[in-house]
């Protein structure tokens, strides 16, 4: 038995598991010594979700870093030598069409971030799985890369581990569980256990199921919960006896029934002789607070495996056995099967990344052994540079705010997650219905009024059309189409385009109270913000004069967009989107501590500042009636990107001129008490109340104006965006190297594009408005594109613009590609259609005022 160190560059808490396990050893590849792995338990785990797992990979979700971890996942078992690379299928019944839409919006999704995912017939689907009924299904989606890693995961953390403490750059110390943090003036400063205490600047907290529990003894929590998965095993299966593998056909997704199937190969091999048989919860899923976990001792299985209980499974099995006859046939092992826990989110995304209350201490947590070894190199690289080479923003664990970590908001949240594990089909635009209406602007009782259709962004109940206008319907029905197919129209209101061009006739006003809203001050505020921002916001900029900028990571990808308004010498205010605010409020304050600027104070003024949008041709004319100085609301004496504090009917407003829906117009900003008072002065003028809709997607599309962690993304540059400044200041700002170095080429390797669809009816007649991703693709070769960088293309946005009558997308196409006029194809449900590009950069479809944009 090793010493028990008394310090360590790294502790790892959580060792044993595939995700410790793969921390420990990137770190190693990445040049980090002297690490110490602790795990509660055996180390590799002999309690944790590692233990027990399925330890297959699918490759396809809807979202790129999914989609590149279990790739980076599944090839790194396989040359290890620890992954059969045996295919999975995905059936859809015959009774279920929505399951096969989802197959053909998978195909596209994996081809869109590098899959090979294909459609095949439910004769080939047969040939390749033998135990399914043929008649029972109307086609599969076939994925070849699709595997399991063998023997298992466990023994892949315990090859990991070993060749770390081989290296001589880790200790591991089974048996020995974090009893406590050692936290001082925000930053991590050790680990105590039973054995001793080990100080160490870096922390990472590697301990799946109990993950929250680590956390909280750094007084924050993470959005994440365990919940019951019945594992049933039924046997015995002889079929590939002798032959010494560990599974012999492939994976089988039933996800209608929210099911999946293996054989466990060979019965001399570990797990072998059996079928087994997964079920993920869709009525009402089980789940249990960590705290409430128990410990070695007292479990009877294994604290991470619970009793099953038939109740749970014996409607899915039934479906299963329709299938799958083989599983009546057999009839399954008591004694083997078990509720299994793994970990639910409160956003279908993980935990990963730097605390925020504790500078030093990272987590790594609520992650599948499919993407295990990916999320260990982003983790390790993370801590390494600073950055990753794929935008994080969706697992970041600061993209929470406060009141996303409470426990009634996790519970709640992650209760609806687990319906979405497996069934159903999860739609693009889908809202979550628990823990809603925790944030209300103080229109919100004239809006629900009106009959607004809310969705949720930030904990902000956001209303993206108002049935009170449907009667814009008869007078826009030529310019307005229904959407005939129901996925297009699914959480969509048509009444929505009505309000876009009703804004565009005359005006109208929108509800932004969601703007994630901070006052940065003191000595030290224009010196953070000056080195944050490619734009010159200090200096001679004018007192009352906004400033739309981006902040950029060390390698100049965009990490934010956002607009600063200097309010006086040392005062700014940041107004950022609702989804990346918090994340980015981190990221300043840690900016000022790393930079050691001890003068400078963020607020967070969220909750303090309502903003009512006004915009449209008549615009100006409209708040004259109601200003109590006209004049000062002038084209002369209100110039763009201006801020100034006036009047209407006593009303004090804080009047921004910007626009990011192409029209002459204000953002009003109120405090909250004077809301109400606002939207009824607004209101009264006979101004159309419009959703965010139009704001945040239609109107925007035709401005061509990008949308942060949609069209912006840190794998891109300025350049590329088609957003880079005329100037580089001469000013220090974090990325700048890399800006200007990026500035030097001749001609970047792609370019952010605007496109139009130039048709769109599907095979059945249907004309087709897409939401989401959809692969773009030569037309000549029918593949899809990739720049020299190896990025792929697809769309990044996506919307119907009214006003120009046409779909409209976003993405980024290779130079070779990128000029105006080109035609390229996109798939969506698995039919293609074709697109051109209008313009290469910034260039907007529909610009009446040419008014510039705003984040």
């Amino acid at each position: 038995m090793a010493e028990f160190p008394k310090s360590a560059d790294v502790v790892i808490v959580g060792l044993g598991g595939i995700v410790g396990a793969s921390v420990a050893h990137h770190l190693v590849e990445r040049g980090w010594r002297n690490i110490v792995g602790l795990d509660k338990s055996g180390i590799p785990t002999d309690i944790g979700s590692t233990a027990h797992a399925s330890d297959f990979c699918y490759m396809t979700s809807h979202d790129q870093l999914s989609c590149w971890a279990t790739l980076y996942s599944a090839d790194f078992f396989e040359k290890m030598g620890h992954y059969e690379r045996i295919g999975g299928l995905e059936v859809a019944r015959v009774d279920d069409d929505g399951r096969m839409e989802e197959l053909k919006r998978k195909v596209a999704s994996g081809k869109a971030f590098g899959t090979n995912v294909s459609l095949i017939s439910a004769a080939e689907a047969k040939a390749k799985f033998p135990l399914l009924e043929e008649d029972m299904i109307q086609g599969a989606l076939w994925d070849p890369d699709a595997g399991l890693v063998v023997p298992r995961s466990q023994t892949v953390a315990g090859e990991l581990i070993d060749q770390a403490r081989d290296s001589g750059a880790l200790t591991a110390f089974a048996n020995t569980p974090a009893t406590r943090l050692d936290i001082q003036d925000g930053r991590i400063c050790g680990v105590e256990t039973h054995r001793g205490y080990i100080a160490a600047k870096h922390v990472v907290v590697c301990a799946g199921l109990w993950g929250r529990l680590i956390a909280n003894m750094a007084e924050e929590d993470l959005p994440v919960m365990p919940v019951d998965h019945p594992l049933m095993f039924f046997g015995p299966y002889d079929e590939f006896a002798g032959t010494g593998k560990d599974i012999g056909y492939p994976l089988l997704r039933d996800q209608g029934n929210s099911a999946y199937m293996r054989d466990t190969g060979d019965p001399k091999t570990s797990e072998g002789g059996q079928i087994e048989w997964g079920y993920y919860e869709e009525k009402d899923p089980r789940l249990v607070h960590p705290r409430d976990l128990q410990e070695k001792e007292q479990a009877r299985l294994s604290p991470s495996q619970r009793d099953l209980e038939m109740e749970q499974i014996i409607e899915p099995l039934e479906r299963a056995m329709e299938l799958t006859p083989i599983l009546g046939e057999l009839g399954y092992d008591e004694k083997r099967s078990f509720n299994g826990l793994l970990q639910v989110t409160s956003d279908n995304g993980p935990s990963i990344g730097e605390s925020v209350k504790a500078r030093g201490l990272w987590y790594a947590v609520s992650v599948w052994v499919k993407d295990g070894p990916g999320v260990g190199k982003l983790v390790a690289d993370w801590m390494t540079d600073g950055r990753t080479h794929i935008d994080h923003h969706s697992i970041d664990v600061a993209r929470f705010y406060e009141f996303q970590k409470t426990e009634h908001y996790i519970a709640e949240r992650c209760y609806e997650s687990a319906f979405k594990i497996y069934n159903p089909a999860v739609h693009n635009r889908e809202p979550y219905t628990h823990a809603r209406s925790l944030r209300r602007s103080p229109f919100w009782p004239r809006e629900e009024a009106l009959g607004a259709h809310f969705m949720e962004l930030g904990g902000w109940e956001r209303a993206h059309g108002y049935a009170s206008n449907e009667k814009l319907l008869d007078k826009y029905a030529d310019r307005v189409p229904e959407r005939q197919n129901e996925w297009d129209n699914r959480h969509f209101w048509r009444v929505s385009n009505a309000e876009h061009l009703a804004l565009s006739d005359d005006v109208g006003m929108i509800n932004l109270s969601h703007f994630a809203v901070y006052d940065v001050l003191g000595n030290d505020a224009e010196a953070l913000l000056e080195y944050l921002s490619v734009a010159k916001v200090g200096g001679d900029t004018p007192i009352g004069k906004g400033v739309y900028t981006h902040f950029l990571d060390s390698a100049g990808g965009v990490r934010s967009d956002l607009t600063i308004i200097r309010l006086g010498p040392c005062h700014y205010r940041m107004i950022d989107g609702a989804d990346a605010g918090n994340r980015d409020h981190v990221w300043m304050q840690r900016m000022a501590e790393d930079r050691g600027l001890d003068s400078v104070w963020i607020q967070d003024l969220t909750d303090h500042w309502a903003c009512l949008g006004v915009w449209g041709p008549n615009a100006r004319t409209t708040l004259q009636k109601v200003a109590d100085q006209p004049d000062a609301w002038s084209n002369e004496n209100f110039p763009f990107a201006h801020w100034k504090t006036l009047t209407l009917k006593g009303i004090p407003v804080s009047a921004f001129r910007i626009s990011y829906v192409g029209e002459q117009g204000w953002e009003l900003h109120v405090p909250f008490s004077y809301g109400l008072a606002l939207w009824d002065l607004i209101h009264d003028l006979g101004v159309t109340p419009v959703g965010v809709e139009t704001y945040a997607n239609s109107r925007r599309l035709e401005k061509s104006l990008r949308l942060q962690n949609a069209d912006l993304l840190t794998e891109y540059n300025l350049y590329e965006v088609g957003l880079a400044r005329p100037k580089v200041k001469a000013a220090d700002f974090h990325g700048k190297a890399a800006y200007l170095a990026q500035r030097e080429r001749s001609e970047q390797p792609a370019y952010l594009c605007t496109m139009t669809m130039l048709e769109n009816t599907d095979a059945q007649g249907v004309a087709r408005y897409p939401v989401g991703t959809c692969p773009i693709m030569d037309p000549a070769s029918g593949e899809v594109l990739v720049d020299e960088l190896g990025r792929r293309s697809y769309t990044t946005s996506f919307a119907y613009g009214p006003s120009v009558g046409k779909n409209i997308c976003l993405g980024y196409i290779p130079v070779s590609h990128a000029r105006e006029g080109q035609e390229l194809l996109i798939e969506y449900f698995h039919e293609q259609y074709r697109v051109r590009i209008e313009g290469v950069g910034y260039k907007p479809l529909y610009d009446p005022e040419n008014e510039k944009p705003r984040s």
